[in-house]
């Protein structure tokens, strides 16, 4: 039975990899499609570079997960802030009151959640971080 697990656990891995990859070309893509929206307009918006550091921060989290086999949790959430700050710029204008508080308070919820697990993070860390992503197994 262990070597049926063994396949599995390969076969998984790699299409974790693939996946991976998938998304490292697309970002890249979406990266280079708005370079050239922005060339073709002569004109860079706050939204433009805020959708662009969107893009960068999933290549990091990409980056950092093959490099060391554990997906960081704040990246998503800093992703996720950018997204809101993004979607405030872009839509304020025709939201309403209680659409623009709603939009705040979880960007300002997430930023809590940032330095909640970074406290943890800091008062009581992971054992040794040498180990490689499956050597528990």
């Amino acid at each position: 039975m262990r070597p049926i697990n063994n396949l599995i656990r390969t076969a998984l891995e790699w299409m974790q990899d693939i996946g991976l990859v998938i998304i490292a070309i697309a970002s890249i893509f979406a990266i280079g499609t708005e370079v050239l929206s922005m060339i073709s307009l002569q004109k860079v918006a706050l939204a433009d570079l805020l959708l662009m550091f969107i893009y960068l921060e999933v290549l990091a989290m990409v980056s950092m997960y093959l490099q060391s086999g554990k997906m960081p949790i704040r990246i998503p959430l800093y992703i996720a802030i950018v997204a809101l700050a993004r979607y405030l710029i872009l839509d304020m204008k025709s939201m309403d009151a209680w659409q623009l508080v709603g939009v705040s308070a979880s960007a300002f919820l997430l930023a809590v959640t940032v330095l909640v697990i970074r406290y943890g993070h800091l008062k009581f860390p992971y054992e040794s971080d040498s180990k490689d992503k499956h050597s528990e197994l």
